[in-house]
């Protein structure tokens, strides 16, 4: 009985390459797209399974189509609103790579609210005017309350940063119920509540129909005066101009962004619509949160193993539910 197939859409380093086959050795028969360009049409109708990351970019619409009910699509990527559910049969299961990067996005969370917590941008900008300013007060961490809305893989590891620092986390996820050890769980509609009462918000949930623009200039107004928001997410989440606008109008609040709302696709240059990064209550990095050494290895391990297991007939991790994408 010949082996399951998996097609590799994207072209891996050695190493990624090596974690993948060893995931997969004995369970099923690896196919790299980059190398069967004259069989793309044979190789992706009779694949159980693709290991993909960008799929809009991989793989054309007509071959996406050919995918065969029963199959996977497993991504390397924890996010998945870029996936284009519309054009993905019905009977192939979808699955992110949710959790992946969480370790190094949460110590990227830290760093950011660290920053603006002791006003590391502000008062660095004020040293090159030749201010010495001594005597405003920064944000201790300790005994803070900390917000963290989405409270999947990244937001569990934020949270256990934050508890080391002494601080308070209350969190929102769907169910309203985790394991996690948290002063207090919730759902989206006690998100009102969590962005009045906490100094940090951390941003860590998927964007989804239901999450786009999520935070406007209503929910920024509930925000404390001096509240610090950082976002991890997707930009899309908060309203741009919302955010700018708040910004400028209250000099105490602060923003951390890793991610923004244009950014260039591989290494084209990088321009913002309005002009945050000369606001000195901003601080950004540009959507490099979860770029570690050895991240993606460790991630290609994590989706191949996703792979073995619904090859083997085991539960699959990170199943997406694409209503929660499509109108």
């Amino acid at each position: 009985m010949s082996k399951p197939r998996v097609v590799v859409t994207f072209n891996p380093d050695p190493e990624m390459r090596g974690v993948i086959e060893a995931s997969l050795d004995g369970v099923a028969e690896l196919t790299y797209l980059s190398e069967a360009e004259g069989r793309r049409g044979e190789e992706l109708p009779s694949a159980d399974a693709v290991l993909g990351w960008m799929l809009g970019a991989e793989l054309r619409p007509d071959e996406l189509v050919q995918l065969g009910s029963g199959s996977l699509i497993q991504l390397m990527s924890a996010g998945v609103d870029r996936v284009p559910f519309d054009r993905i049969p019905d009977g192939v299961a979808v699955a992110s790579n949710a959790g992946a990067y969480a370790e190094p996005m949460a110590e990227h969370v830290l760093a950011l609210a660290l920053a603006l917590a002791k006003r590391l941008p502000q008062e660095h900008a004020a040293l090159a005017r030749g201010a010495f300013d001594q005597e405003t007060p920064t944000l201790l961490i300790r005994r803070s309350l900390v917000g963290i809305i989405g409270f999947g893989g990244i937001g569990q590891a934020s949270a256990r940063l934050f508890q080391a620092l002494g601080a308070h986390v209350h969190a929102i996820n769907r169910s309203g119920r985790t394991d996690a050890p948290v002063d207090q769980i919730g759902t989206m509609e006690d998100l009102d509540t969590l962005l009045a009462e906490a100094d940090i918000v951390v941003v860590s949930l998927p964007l989804t129909r239901a999450t786009d623009r999520l935070i406007g200039r209503r929910e920024l107004s509930l925000m404390k005066p001096d509240a610090i928001l950082v976002n991890v997410a997707r930009a899309a989440i908060i309203d741009e101009d919302a955010l700018y606008e708040h910004l400028e109008s209250n000099p105490s609040f602060s923003a951390g962004i890793d991610a923004w709302w244009q950014e260039p696709r591989g290494q084209g240059a990088f321009a913002t619509r309005r002009p945050f990064l000369e606001l000195p209550n901003v601080i950004g990095s540009p959507h490099n949160s979860a770029m570690v050494a050895g991240s993606l290895t460790e991630s290609a391990a994590r989706a191949a193993d996703n792979v073995a297991r619904h090859l083997r007939g085991e539960p699959v991790r990170n199943l997406v539910d694409r209503s929660d994408y499509l109108a």
